[in-house]
């Protein structure tokens, strides 16, 4: 009897190593389920900025109200009957020589 209570308990203390020690048990699958919950959360960024990528060339196809917009942004676009006006602001120190 108690050489199988003793295989008993070793059977127990290795199957215990076996869960939380070893490179088999708890630690490797907490440490996937974090790089898995990473994961997700970089793929739904993705998944976000697809969308708004995919809506923009949507609009850039079917429309010219995109495209004139990105044109006034970005190159400076004046469209016909319209007049441009720059506005100059006074610089923030005194020139040299006022003091």
């Amino acid at each position: 009897m108690k050489v199988l209570l003793a295989a008993l308990i070793a059977a127990l203390v290795l199957l215990q190593y076996r869960i939380w020690i070893s490179g088999e048990g708890v630690r490797p699958v907490y440490r996937l389920e974090r790089v898995v919950a990473a994961q997700e959360k970089l793929n739904a960024h993705l998944s976000r900025r697809n969308a708004r990528l995919a809506a923009e060339v949507a609009d850039l196809k079917t429309g010219t109200g995109a495209i004139e917009e990105r044109a006034r942004s970005e190159l400076g676009m004046i469209g016909p009957h319209e007049t441009f006006y720059m506005v100059v602001e006074p610089p923030r120190f005194p020139p040299a020589g006022s003091r």
